[in-house]
């Protein structure tokens, strides 16, 4: 799948060197995050459920003594059935001071981008509401769909998850 984009200021929101996002999959698609909002990766755990949570919130782990919440985006975003595999990875969010753990189905690499790699998202077919996308990364032959974390972590749908933390 190739898109061209003519346009050349796409990243105002990056000015500089150049921003790292962390590359990992969700299906067929891999997305990238700002790397600094990531605290750690993890192997997928069983978590504890949490009764009448949506079922995109998968539940709750302990995290060195923290109960932090979980969210399945495979499940958020209507991505197939989930499978838990050993590549299935628990990606550890510090968002604003609010610490949790989304799962994906692999983690690729880090990846830096330079403001002239990032293209404005279009309005395509991701799973993702164009609202949360910062941009189109692009290495090469490959495309980073890049989400802003905060953005979507704070938004209405997942403030549920404030309430299941709390």
């Amino acid at each position: 799948m190739s898109m061209t984009s003519t346009s050349n200021n796409a990243a105002h929101a990056h000015d500089g060197a150049g921003s790292e996002f962390l590359a990992f999959t969700l299906g067929s698609e891999e997305y990238g995050i700002d790397i600094l909002k990531v605290q750690e990766i993890r192997g997928y755990e069983a978590v504890t459920r949490i009764a009448n949570a949506p079922e995109f919130i998968k539940g709750v782990i302990n995290l060195r003594g923290i109960i932090i919440p979980v969210v399945d985006m495979r499940i958020k975003f209507n991505l197939g059935t989930p499978v838990y595999d050993q590549f299935t990875v628990v990606i550890i969010l510090n968002i604003s001071g609010r610490i949790m753990g989304m799962v994906v189905d692999s983690v690729s690499d880090v990846t830096t981008l330079s403001p002239d790699q990032v293209k404005p998202a279009p309005e395509m077919g991701t799973a993702f509401n164009s609202d949360y996308l910062i941009g189109l990364g692009t290495i090469d032959e490959r495309m980073l769909i890049l989400v802003d974390i905060d953005k979507l972590m704070s938004s209405g749908e997942m403030g549920l998850i404030e309430k299941i933390a709390a």
